[in-house]
């Protein structure tokens, strides 16, 4: 046994710092066990990046919808029921003014969500696992789609992407094309409030643009990945949020 508690593999002493990049699929109890070795990690003084609170309201959809909304962050209009006759009540009142899209409460890249028109797209509770996040449909309602990602790094925009599709779900691992993008002054304080009030450190946090509006934030991920982004970016995006989260000058 070693003397903090904690054995890690290849390491024959606690590490300095630990930069998350999954949790990885498995059981509640498997994930469980990890989000608790990164709470233990932090108790001894490692600095973890992210936090495992961070990634924890991440990753619940409607955690993170409630900590965006009381951080006074605009977001789509957000619904969360365990009750399936609520779900289809909510569906029934909203869907007159426009789709609604349900997604899983645990999800990323796009998997698993499906468009509300109307009560009768509710699916099952067993379908649903137990919980419906109803969240309302912004944009188009014909291709192309689009919303924009923008990574974030120690309160540091890294860079930025519009994905546009042919379809409604614009993941890039889903077939969206990502297009080089600066954002606006307005896009950027956004994406840095929303990523601080989820205290994530190293955050993608997805906006979109309504037709009349301001931009909206559709999510905000403590694990982003950069595939697409780094397709039209000049610099290796592993290196500049290495050098952010170690307070470094970026070498351009």
């Amino acid at each position: 046994m070693r003397p903090s508690g904690v054995a890690i593999p290849g390491f024959h002493q606690l590490p300095d710092l630990v930069i998350v990049r999954a949790i990885g699929d498995g059981s509640l109890e498997a994930v469980t066990m990890r989000l608790a070795i990164l709470h233990a990690l932090e108790q001894l003084g490692v600095r973890v990046v992210n936090k495992a609170r961070a990634i924890e309201a991440c990753t619940d959809k409607s955690l993170a919808s409630f900590l965006l909304q009381r951080a006074g962050i605009a977001t789509p209009q957000t619904f969360t029921t365990q009750n399936l006759a609520q779900a289809r009540a909510i569906a029934r009142r909203e869907c007159p003014s426009g789709p609604m899209v349900l997604k899983p409460l645990f999800g990323a890249q796009g998997w698993g969500i499906k468009l509300i028109e109307s009560e009768v797209d509710i699916p099952t509770a067993q379908e649903a696992r137990g919980v419906f996040y109803l969240q309302r449909f912004v944009g188009p309602s014909r291709p192309p789609y689009e919303d924009m990602r923008i990574l974030i790094a120690n309160g540091t925009i890294i860079g930025a992407m519009r994905r546009r599709s042919s379809h409604w779900i614009t993941n890039v691992r889903q077939g969206a094309k990502p297009l080089a993008v600066i954002p606006s002054q307005e896009e950027g304080r956004l994406a840095l409030a929303a990523a601080h009030a989820l205290n994530a450190e190293i955050a993608g946090v997805d906006l979109i643009v309504p037709a009349h509006g301001a931009p909206l934030v559709l999510e905000v991920n403590s694990m982003a990945g950069w595939f697409g982004l780094q397709k039209i970016t000049a610099f290796s995006i592993a290196e500049r949020l290495a050098q952010a989260t170690l307070n470094l000058t970026p070498q351009c």
